[in-house]
């Protein structure tokens, strides 16, 4: 992912998995995310679903539970 932002062909490869998946109604998970940048990138794309660690770094499950509930108070 990191490469979206300055590759124009990871650029395109995004760009299409994007729009290919949209074309079967499909949902698109963006793994790998880092920075606001690329998030931002790939909203304009119009993908909806992200995890990287501009998020969290990976967790045992009894945290991530703890941090999704955090997340939505």
């Amino acid at each position: 992912m990191s490469d979206v932002l300055t590759d124009p062909n990871d650029a395109a490869i995004s760009r299409a998995i994007i729009a290919l998946a949209h074309s079967m109604n499909l949902e698109v998970m963006a793994e790998g995310v880092e920075t606001q940048a690329q998030r931002a990138f790939l909203i304009e794309q119009g993908c909806g679903h992200f995890q990287g660690y501009l998020f969290s770094k990976p967790l045992p499950i009894e945290q991530l539970e703890a941090y999704l509930l955090a997340q939505r108070s």
